[in-house]
């Protein structure tokens, strides 16, 4: 199998051998011919490789993927306003800091169960708020829903992907979006940022060569106020300038092209598709109350057999849902302080994943959320867990895997490969896989087979750890994470698991192409 694109013609090795020939021109009479006899080899050569180049992938020159290719066709997400952007920013904010919850603070407990999920009189006694605090947060939960903005006509367009990335999620964020390219993605992308200081010198200006941005949180709001990095997804998506927005975790990393995802039947008759978690909810009986889904407290979403959901990945129509988006903005503002804790009261999950549901419950709009079950991934030959493999809402009729929410191995080049990076100041990794000896990945990757069991793979009609692997190579080698000794442990690894060869001929590198190598599967 050939995992790489023939190259699109010879033209471009002749055309830069010829501007070096040109050179040569106003020398001696020795040179004029040397020139000229170059002349005769390189039409010969042309008409050879002209031939050879029409069946056969090209040995001389790196052989473009299909990131390359689709990178000239992807049209950038256009600049929003900042002006406008914060300003709308500063009038949601106005309203939350108006109407907080009471106690401002929840104090987070976990449950004493033993691994178990907590039985309901355990969820009835968790969290202690006074029946003054939950009248209190009701009547302020009332206040914000009807001062919410309305849908702010001319600010968002379009559709595209929104990832949030920064600090040492860049890193695995440069994973999951070149698979995104490596499978054929044409949908434009925001990769989010807190602010300056965590984005990689130069990784930006990479991005935009394939049809990605980088926007930064500091650019419209005050980031000092967001305590939590759960905080950050929903003001990303918030302020993305797309108007449908496909939202991936850092860490996520698409097995299937989601370009046709927009188009579902799921997304199109409600606005909002979400993915559930393991769990089934443990949040506090007055939670509904507060949030005014039922007219007292009640263990209405404890009984329900719904589970809660998982926000590795979500689809959301700003448009369709704008104040159900900015409740759960608000629930965010102060999730790490209250909501966070009465939503799940200290069991798993506790963060963003179920504000959002909760916002879209809370004002009586519809959802969908996908009916198939995830799958625990784990690493080849144990029992530890790789992440999650989330469904492809598209076919409602059965299973196949779309998103791999890698949420315990994190994909990325460095993580896995590099040596003696904890120094970094940015993305640091203090023990990568393959320096330490109780990573669940570590003997794969010193003895060179597959992460992935491929039996596992195979009955979903999956392979997608080869491409993973190519894209991580990519960061390794060929951005600004480029490092001698990184890459070449990435290719080795590749080598000998894959069988793939990294080959550069003899003329591309008297030409001076020997950083560019051709990408080959035996």
């Amino acid at each position: 199998m050939e995992i790489y694109a023939d190259d699109p013609a010879p033209t471009h090795i002749f055309r830069n051998t010829l501007r070096r020939f040109r050179r040569l021109v106003k020398g001696s009479p020795r040179q004029q011919a040397i020139v000229l006899v170059g002349w005769i080899l390189l039409l010969i050569a042309g008409l050879r490789a002209t031939q050879y180049f029409s069946s056969t992938p090209t040995r001389f020159l790196t052989c473009d993927s299909p990131r390359d290719r689709l990178a000239k066709s992807i049209r950038l997400p256009r600049e929003p306003s900042v002006v406008l952007f914060s300003q709308t920013w500063n009038k949601l904010q106005s309203i939350f800091d108006n109407y907080p919850p009471h106690p401002l603070t929840l104090r987070q407990k976990k449950f004493d169960t033993g691994g178990k999920f907590p039985d309901i009189e355990s969820i009835r006694n968790q969290t202690e708020i006074s029946d003054d605090d939950a009248k209190e947060s009701r009547a302020n939960h009332v206040q914000v829903s009807h001062q919410l903005l309305p849908y702010p006509k001319g600010l968002f367009s379009g559709r595209g992907i929104v990832m949030l990335a920064g600090g040492r999620y860049s890193g695995y964020a440069s994973t999951g979006l070149g698979m995104l390219r490596e499978i054929g993605c044409t949908l434009p992308v925001e990769v989010w940022m807190k602010d300056k200081q965590e984005e990689k010198p130069g990784w930006c200006k990479e991005l935009r060569n394939e049809g990605m941005v980088c926007r930064r949180l500091s650019d419209y709001m005050d980031v000092s106020k967001l305590e939590h990095g759960y905080q950050l997804k929903i003001n990303s998506i918030l302020l993305s300038s797309f108007e449908q927005v496909l939202f991936l975790d850092g860490d996520n990393v698409p097995v299937r092209n989601p370009d046709r995802i927009f188009d579902s039947k799921s997304f199109t008759d409600t606005g909002v598709v979400l993915w559930s978690d393991y769990w089934r909810h443990s949040g506090a009986p007055i939670l509904p109350y507060i949030l005014g889904i039922t007219s007292e407290a009640s263990e209405v979403l404890i009984q329900e057999e719904t589970k809660t959901v998982e926000s590795g990945q979500l689809m959301w129509d700003k448009k369709r849902h704008w104040k159900s988006l900015c409740l759960a903005t608000y629930y965010n503002y102060y999730g790490p302080q209250h909501f966070y804790t009465l939503i799940s009261q200290g069991w798993a999950g506790w963060g963003d994943k179920d504000t959002f549901p909760m916002a879209l419950r809370s004002l009586r709009q519809e959802y969908h959320t996908v009916p198939f079950d995830l799958k625990t991934l784990f690493v080849n030959g144990t029992v530890h867990g790789i992440g999650m493999l989330q469904a492809d809402p598209t076919n409602q009729t059965g299973y196949e895997p779309m998103f791999l929410h890698s949420n315990v191995v994190k994909w990325g080049a460095r993580a896995f490969m590099c040596v003696g990076c904890g120094s970094d100041p940015i993305d640091g990794v203090a023990l990568s896989a393959l320096e330490n000896p109780d990573s669940s990945i570590h003997k794969h990757l010193k003895e060179h087979y597959r992460i992935f069991k491929v039996e596992d793979m195979e009955p979903m009609g999956i392979d997608p750890e080869p491409l993973i692997w190519k894209s991580m190579e990519h960061t390794a080698c060929r951005s600004v994470w480029k490092e001698d000794g990184l890459c070449a442990r990435t290719r080795e690894h590749m080598e000998k698991t894959f069988g793939h060869q990294f080959r550069v001929g003899r003329i591309a590198g008297l030409l001076g192409y020997g950083d560019r190598v051709c990408i080959f599967n035996q």
